[in-house]
């Protein structure tokens, strides 16, 4: 006889198939059904409900019981006021953080407190449909009903806002100061943020020069706005000070809770069991002369085999961060927060506590350190044959700099290069040579872009900006690791393990058309309606080589390109010319690359520390979260060096200096000085002479009546005006006439008409008509 079904027809909790199955005698739910009905009714999820739910009677009661006693004791359940809970899952309703979006804008967030095994889940919050009011934003702390998905690929919930909290973070950083005459000001830290007033009963023990939390009062009719001290971060008179205002601004984790520091004292340093002996394998690193952590190292050497004539092997050997960082720990899920180390250049934010980054894992000269190393053979024409992993042991022979490896190559060794010379400096540049071949063969995007280092006195103030010479051990260190990076990335796709891959998508249709329009206004041509590939780009870069408008056009070819990410949806990296692509050479300092070790881990079979099920589930959100850190880590390394070249030069106040337009807009154009790479504003107000009309496609600004203006990349002279050092702004004048444009007549007045179109005109010193 059939059992009776029980509850309603609407509403039911359980999925058809389901209760079509409990019409047959004999039925007893599974483990993943009974998992799956407490995730989706935690308000339904005490024993007689469950067993109601599912029509248990008798006997079967009794197997629930002791099926829910197993589930507990295996860690998948907890028990909260007589309900059964999913370990780690969300309570249907709950406080989130919105942290970001995804590649289609959603918006997602994160519990805003978690104490589950494993890293906090991904929500992608939905808003009620008809909703009015306001609309949650990135920052932004809501109340959200949870809803688990079905998608293994996508978010593990979905939230449904009831409410937006009020935000105290209404709340902004400033730098506190005391005038002459005993009033108290906030010197902001932001370019559009005004100065604002303290009153004495709302100073809260702020000091002159510390960095604070302020709330802004409401605007007066008169004067500047007032605002209470809410807290002290800090104070800007101690060295790395810039750096702090930065990383409160872009709320940068970099205090380690006790349990993560604790856990990280109480490592023991790895051993040999489990792990081939390569210790008396000569790898070296090469890495910055100022490097603390070293997390690669590498050898190579002809290949004998008489079938590989001219051939060579490389070995890359990467720090084995995944012997000590394991999933779920508060290691790890502090790592899975910050994401990646951030680099300012008075100090490093890291994504792991010292004693792992800088001790246990860093590759040291002459020491022990475990380490996941392939193993690669190329061709004499530097086409990649085969690869293999391994989980070693190693003892690096030597740590250099890059210019102490290239003097030795190019003659000039010293006690430490001189003895390895022929056995490890030169087989290496040999190996170079060849895998450059292949890399030529593969035509990745070849840009000309210096990069500047800011170099500071011990008070943490500038001293000078260089730029470093771009030597041949940069490149060989970087084409080693790409190719590591892509053995890494085909043998976890071969063997079908989930990974994290660093993907590039080609540049957008828009992108492409706004890119081909402004080359046609210098003369130069872009196919259209072709799938583009890098080769296309470099042609173009390889025909303005030398000329006036070089600059400029790197600059666009740049502009145009998408923004490198990370997701288990391959799409390939455009920039590199690659199909297949995985960040695995850097544990230490990116959480990608951890994930990636441990997919070899797992997939290899080659000990603990693998991926498991529970992370493999929520590589998408993963993804997102550490796109995001990383977006992140760049906006406040690039705010911190804006402060510091503006604070470098506020005591050059009417110094004029040669610059370069970086960027131009209808409100103005921005303009970089090479020599420190500092960015700063002329205001289209500023510009004398005639009506200035903006034109996109060219990126220019020209004038109306003469057809003169200014171009992005024009070289030109200016004068610094003003300098807010802790807002990192500067405002300078132009001194350099305009000139003539490139682009024929006929282009001068399209742009014309499309600035009538819009109103987008200028009157006389660039006031609106």
């Amino acid at each position: 006889m059939a059992r009776r079904i029980s509850g309603r027809s609407h509403g039911d909790p359980r999925s058809a198939d389901t209760r079509a199955k409990l019409v047959k005698d004999d039925y007893r739910p599974s483990r993943d059904e009974i998992l799956r009905y407490i995730v989706e009714n935690p308000d339904r999820s005490g024993k007689r409900e469950i067993a109601k739910a599912f029509a248990l009677r008798g006997q079967d009661r009794i197997w629930l019981k002791d099926l829910l006693r197993d589930l507990h004791d295996e860690g998948l359940l907890t028990k909260e006021r007589k309900r059964h809970t999913r370990a780690g899952a969300l309570p249907h309703v709950a406080v989130l953080d919105i942290v970001g979006r995804d590649a289609d804008g959603v918006l997602l967030a994160n519990p805003s407190e978690y104490t589950g095994p494993g890293s906090p889940p991904v929500i992608a919050i939905r808003m009620p449909r008809g909703a009015s009011g306001p609309v949650p934003g990135i920052g932004d702390r809501v109340l959200a009903k949870t809803f688990p998905t079905d998608d293994p690929s996508g978010p593990a919930y979905t939230g449904r806002v009831m409410k937006i909290f009020e935000k105290r973070s209404e709340a902004v950083l400033g730098v506190f100061r005391v005038l002459k005459d005993g009033t108290f000001r906030i010197e902001p830290v932001e370019r559009r943020q005004p100065e604002l007033i303290v009153d004495k009963e709302f100073q809260n023990g702020a000091k002159n020069g510390d960095l604070v939390e302020v709330e802004p009062a409401r605007a007066s009719r008169y004067g500047l706005p007032r605002a209470k001290v809410l807290a002290v971060l800090g104070s800007l008179t101690s060295e790395k000070a810039v750096s702090m205002i930065a990383i409160h601004a872009h709320d940068v984790p970099h205090i380690f809770p006790a349990d993560v520091i604790a856990e990280a004292d109480a490592m023991k340093p790895a051993t040999l069991a489990g792990r081939e002996d390569w210790r008396d394998l000569p790898l070296i690193t090469i890495d910055p002369a100022d490097a603390k952590d070293h997390d690669d190292a590498v050898f190579a050497a002809p290949d004998t085999d008489e079938k590989n004539s001219g051939g060579v092997i490389v070995t890359v050997a990467i720090a084995d961060v995944a012997a000590y960082v394991r999933f779920g720990t508060p290691l790890d899920r502090e790592a899975l927060k910050r994401g990646n180390s951030v680099y300012f250049p008075d100090r490093v934010v890291p994504m792991l506590p010292e004693r792992i980054s800088n001790d246990l894992c860093s590759l040291r000269e002459g020491e022990d350190r475990p380490a996941i190393a392939v193993r690669m053979t190329f061709s004499a024409e530097g086409r990649k044959l085969r690869h293999a992993f391994h989980r070693v042991m190693m003892k690096s022979t030597a740590k250099l700099a890059y210019p102490q490896a290239q003097a030795a190559i190019d003659g000039a060794p010293d006690d430490k290069t001189g003895p390895i010379l022929d056995r490890v400096l030169k087989p290496l540049w040999d190996a170079y040579a060849v895998l450059k071949r292949g890399r030529d063969s593969r035509q990745p995007l070849e840009l000309e872009l210096p990069e500047r280092k800011i170099l500071l006195k011990p008070d943490g103030t500038v001293d000078r900006v260089v730029v470093p010479e771009r030597l041949d051990a940069h490149k060989l260190i970087e084409e080693f690791m790409i190719q590591a990076n892509v053995a890494a990335a085909e043998t976890l796709e071969g063997k079908k393990e989930p990974l994290v891959y660093r993907i590039h998508d080609a540049p957008s249709l828009a992108k492409q058309e706004s890119l081909r329009e402004f080359l046609h206004t210098l003369g130069l041509s872009l196919a259209r309606g072709t799938q583009m590939r890098p080769g296309q780009f470099n042609g173009i870069l390889e025909r303005v080589r030398g000329a006036d408008n070089e600059a400029l056009v790197n600059e666009v070819v740049l502009r145009s390109q998408s923004q490198a990410e990370y997701s288990p949806k391959n799409i390939g990296h455009f920039g590199l010319n690659l199909r297949r692509y995985a960040h695995f050479t850097s544990p230490i300092r990116r959480y990608a690359d951890l994930i990636v070790h441990r997919g070899l881990i797992a997939a290899l079979g080659l000990g603990p520390g693998g991926l498991t099920q529970q992370e493999a589930d929520r590589l998408e959100e993963v993804g997102a979260l550490i796109s995001a850190t990383e977006r992140r880590a760049m906006a406040a390394e690039r705010d911190t060096v804006d402060r510091l070249i503006a604070a470098y030069l506020a005591e050059r106040i009417n110094d004029t200096f040669d610059a370069r337009i970086s960027g131009v807009t209808k409100a103005g154009l921005f303009v970089q000085l090479p020599q420190y790479g500092a960015d700063g504003f002329i205001p289209v107000s500023s510009l004398d002479g005639d009506y200035y009309i903006y034109d996109e496609t060219a990126r220019s600004l020209f004038g109306e009546r003469t057809g003169k203006g200014y171009q992005l990349a024009d070289r030109v002279e200016v004068r610094l005006l003003e300098v807010a050092p802790m807002a990192g702004a500067m405002r300078f004048e132009m001194l350099s006439d305009p000139k003539p444009l490139p682009g024929s007549r006929r282009s001068f007045h399209k742009a014309k008409g499309r600035a009538r179109a819009s109103q987008s005109r200028f009157g006389p010193r660039g006031r609106r008509r």
